[in-house]
């Protein structure tokens, strides 16, 4: 009658009990209350036999990946030994576990990226693309503050001004006068003292 894994079987069995009961055949209410208590007793047992499966596949696969420890009679040296074998096969789980999360992440990111563009696609709305908008610091405080904002603040008033050092600026006279100047000993003395 039900055919499948049993999620499967109780969603048929929840779509025959919608589809079982016919008011327009006159049964009686006592009758169809009896059939939905049998259907959910149905139900309530194949989840149970569910839940029993999944725990000896875990314990299936725990045995399977996870040997018993045999600590009896084995010497400090050889107990350190396991230890360090047992911290690098936590440390491979650790990182295989770190990557897999990583996947899962991706890829409900993904999904739900999808999602959103065959949203998009389905409905008439288009999201616009927003434009920059020049706000000033007034306009923005009044927006956020509504009545509030009465004062003005001038925030460039704030700002701390910085001087820029002037420069010494030689006088510019005859080149040829300069270069006469730097010519010779004192000309390259005068260089290096300065």
């Amino acid at each position: 009658m039900f055919l499948g894994n049993n999620t499967a079987c109780i969603h048929q069995l929840a779509s025959f009990f919608y589809d079982q009961h016919c008011p327009e055949l006159g049964e009686m209410p006592a009758l169809v209350r009896q059939r939905q208590i049998r259907l959910l007793i149905v139900a309530g047992q194949m989840l149970e036999v569910e839940v029993e499966e999944k725990k000896r596949e875990r314990d299936e696969a725990l045995a399977e990946r996870v040997p018993p420890l045999k600590l009896s009679g084995l010497s400090v040296e050889q107990l350190q030994d396991l230890c360090r074998d047992l911290h690098h096969k936590i440390d491979v789980v650790d990182e295989e576990r770190y990557d897999v999360g990583l996947k899962v992440t991706k890829n409900d990111k993904e999904i739900h990226d999808l999602g959103l563009k065959i949203i998009e696609l389905q409905s008439k709305f288009k999201k616009p693309n927003l434009k920059r908008v020049k706000i000033s610091a007034e306009a923005m405080l009044s927006v956020l503050l509504g009545s509030k904002h009465k004062e003005t603040i001038d925030f460039k008033s704030n700002l701390k001004t910085v001087k820029k050092p002037e420069e010494k600026k030689e006088e510019v006279t005859d080149w040829r006068q300069n270069v006469d100047a730097m010519s010779g000993m004192e000309g390259r003395k005068k260089m290096f003292d300065a």
